[in-house]
């Protein structure tokens, strides 16, 4: 099973992030991410950013998770490269911790810039035995 997947869209990135559970999906969410700004296997870690975010329902918390990691890269130029994620699906509660470095480029290929997340085709699903992602970034 592939982690994530880059789909089509017309000028942004559509991302499609899989996890046998919630808390995978999410994981491989940032991390699809991540690997748009830069080559995460060159990422090293250095740094640990937690993270709490709420919302009214699962995209919402979707939503929350991608921005606040986008702000954490615009504010303090970090890139991630492993994610650990705890959601409470009953009081729509993420828990996340980031673990990268800051983004040096002699060492840290730069590929896109990420702007934004947005909710344009966003979905959280249960497909099968697989929970799956769909959102688009704005870049």
């Amino acid at each position: 099973m592939p982690s994530f997947e880059y789909v089509e869209h017309t000028a942004d990135v559509g991302i499609k992030a899989f996890g046998r559970d919630i808390n995978e999906a999410f994981e491989n969410a940032a991390l699809a991410v991540f690997e748009l700004i830069t080559d995460t296997s060159k990422v090293q870690i250095k740094e640990r950013r937690s993270i709490e975010v709420r919302a009214l329902d699962l995209e919402g918390l979707l939503y929350k998770w991608i921005e606040a990691l986008i702000v954490l890269h615009d504010s303090e130029g970090l890139v991630f490269s492993k994610f650990a994620v705890s959601v409470d699906e009953e009081t729509k509660t993420l828990y996340g911790e980031a673990l990268g470095e800051k983004f040096d480029p002699s060492r840290h290929e730069g590929r896109m810039v990420v702007k934004a997340i947005t909710y344009h085709e966003m979905r959280v699903e249960r497909v099968d035995s697989l929970v799956v992602l769909n959102f688009v970034v704005d870049i």
